[in-house]
């Protein structure tokens, strides 16, 4: 009998030590395909009707994630985004074809969604349907990222943080654009003070949301991740082809953005600095944005304040209502 519970010791610590070995990878470290699958974290996402949600997908999703993305795992998505902006609706079958393949579920409403899920991103083209959108999520203490624009009206983005705040709930905002290289590399003090800064980018309009709220927000977002907060009023210049928005800092700095109609579409900048100038380059994709969004899904603080997202909105209405005042310099609202 001693022998038979010998033998079976045996066999039973011999099974262990295989298991242990098949975890293994070549350097004797725990396999990571293993291992990051059974402990990464579930994120759910709302709104499959921009490419954002696919691209971020495929990125936490595959098999070889980069470790910048912290076993993040995008689990289940809600497909409803934009209600009745034809150009978002259309693309809503391909992009859950897609973002299915990657292994997520499609589930019918965000109360679904949200118990499935740790944290939220809401993907959704549409800001009007953000504020609708992100409560629920607030409500139920789920962390939330919120893809630009945070939504379609100064009134609604106020409400988002109040809730937030209310809740207690982390809540983050922003546009990949102002996580170029470049601009970390000014933020991080590359030419010292900024003294000025000239941005564009694609300005392209959609009737149902004020005009820079829809497109032209990346090259804003620039301009203030590099300028700060403090601007004080703004004055726009506005043909069918271009818009050129002159921003007056509290302190006396200026700030530039040019929003494109016409040519190419691109993204860029010039940064007027205390130890000289530089050119901002290319953007190249969101990967940058998504190790920030990860980041803050881990540790609840923002990259970006809310006082900061709110002047932006405040920035492009003020926009707006000096393009209905022909050029007309506008006071942004609590500046």
């Amino acid at each position: 009998m001693k022998n038979d519970l010998s033998r079976r010791g045996f066999i039973k610590t011999t099974a262990m030590a295989s298991l242990g070995i098949g975890l293994l990878g070549p350097q004797g470290k725990f396999s990571e395909s293993l291992v990051s699958t059974q402990q990464r974290k579930r994120v759910g996402i709302i709104g499959l009707d921009t490419s954002h949600s696919v691209a971020f997908t495929k990125a936490l999703n595959a098999v070889d994630a980069d470790p910048r993305f912290r076993n993040y795992k995008v689990v289940a998505a809600v497909a409803q985004g934009s209600k009745d902006i034809p150009s978002a609706i259309s693309r809503v079958p391909k992009y859950v074809e897609e973002v299915s393949a990657a292994g997520v579920e499609i589930v019918g409403t965000i109360a679904e969604l949200l118990k499935k899920v740790d944290v939220v991103l809401l993907e959704s083209n549409d800001g009007r349907v953000h504020l609708e959108q992100a409560t629920p999520v607030i409500k139920a203490g789920k962390t939330l990222f919120i893809d630009k624009p945070i939504a379609a009206s100064y009134q609604d983005a106020q409400q988002i943080f109040q809730l937030a705040r209310q809740y207690k709930v982390p809540v983050f905002s922003s546009s990949s654009l102002r996580f170029m290289e470049k601009v970390k590399e000014v933020k991080a003090g590359s030419i010292g003070a900024v003294y000025g800064a000239e941005t564009f980018s694609p300005a392209t309009l959609e009737p149902t949301h004020p005009d820079f709220y829809w497109y032209g927000i990346h090259g804003i977002e620039t301009l203030f991740a590099l300028m700060g907060t403090g601007c004080e009023n703004v004055t726009r210049f506005h043909t069918p082809d271009v818009d050129l928005v002159v921003g007056k800092w509290k302190d006396g700095r200026v700030g530039t953005f040019r929003g494109i109609r016409k040519g190419k579409h691109d993204f860029g900048g010039m940064v007027f600095g205390e130890k000289g100038n530089i050119t901002l380059g290319q953007f190249k994709g969101y990967d940058a944005l998504l190790e920030e969004i990860v980041a803050f899904f881990d540790t609840g603080i923002s990259p970006v304040s809310a006082a900061e997202t709110l002047e932006i909105c405040a920035f492009i209405e003020a926009a707006d209502e000096s393009k209905r005042q022909h050029g007309k310099t506008i006071t942004l609202i609590n500046a």
